[in-house]
């Protein structure tokens, strides 16, 4: 009997989760900052390991504020944290255990976790030791604590069959041919905001989102058309930038994302609307796609 499941991966924003599924599957498909609070929904992304399939939950970061598309944001990852057969707990190795502790007490139903130490590239041994020996005090609540680095020291199976051996046995969930459950136009819709997120500094990345108005697959190219939208005219001043240099180089750091995941042209052609107190409104973010219930 194959085993198939649902891992949740959750941690602090910027914990390093959209990298790790991504070098797991083996392609960009989970947005990518190093600014904290990108990914903004769940996702699913497949991964088989011999003959067992195990379906990573891609989550935003387990963060408190009181805006209301973060507390949205929140909302995914609790959910996510609810609904799965096992969790991996991101712990950057440089952190203090105050977010591990948050994360039990969010952690109703005791769901099974496994702890992955992230970030070790940048400490000695003797500090990854260190630190796992201040996770022992709840060596209780986990199953197992995998210090992570997906620059070199770790291989996938050093991941994967330690979390194979906690899901249940179940027939595949999805064809084990597809790498993700999210349509195309959702992940070129994240790999344009990623690219503001890369190419716009401060704040304005996080009051903009996108809609990827149209896509369509010709016989040597893909069109694709989308709106980046921001909430006051300043920003849009900003994202276009002068002379179109802003939104050019946001539309070419998009365009080279998508062809390298599809492996066709494509011609990808970014519009700016605004949309005044779209973060703020129910409404509004409803619109987006983030369908508020609280």
């Amino acid at each position: 009997m194959t085993k198939c499941g649902y891992v949740s991966v959750v941690g602090r924003p910027n914990a390093g989760k959209s990298s790790l599924l991504n070098w797991l599957v083996g392609e960009k498909i989970a947005m990518v900052s190093h600014k904290a609070n990108a990914t903004r929904k769940r996702s699913n992304i497949i991964v088989m390991h011999e003959d067992n399939q195990i379906v990573f939950v891609d989550t935003p970061g387990i963060h408190e504020t009181e805006k209301l598309l973060n507390q949205f944001m929140l909302d995914e990852a609790l959910k996510a944290i609810g609904d799965c057969d096992l969790i991996l707990f991101l712990a950057p190795v440089t952190d203090k255990l105050t977010h591990y502790e948050n994360f039990l007490e969010k952690n109703k139903k005791n769901t099974k976790h496994i702890l992955l130490l992230t970030k070790i590239d940048n400490v000695s041994n003797n500090e990854v030791l260190e630190k796992m020996k201040e996770y022992e005090q709840y060596a209780n609540k986990y199953e197992a604590v995998i210090p992570v680095s997906i620059k070199k020291q770790t291989r996938h199976e050093d991941i994967l069959d330690v979390v194979t051996k906690h899901l249940p046995e179940h027939p595949y969930l999805f064809d084990p041919e597809i790498m993700t459950t999210e349509h195309l136009r959702d992940i070129f819709k994240e790999f344009i905001r990623e690219s503001i997120f890369d190419n716009i500094s401060d704040e304005i990345p996080y009051e903009t989102d996108v809609i990827v108005n149209r896509v369509e697959e010709k016989k040597d190219i893909d069109v694709v058309k989308a709106t980046i939208i921001v909430q006051k005219s300043t920003q849009k001043g900003m994202i276009i930038g002068k002379g179109a240099t802003a939104i050019k180089r946001i539309g070419k750091d998009a365009r080279i994302k998508i062809e390298k995941l599809t492996g066709r042209k494509c011609y990808l052609e970014l519009f700016v609307s605004i949309r005044k107190g779209w973060t703020k409104d129910k409404k509004g973010l409803k619109e987006l796609g983030y369908d508020v219930t609280f």
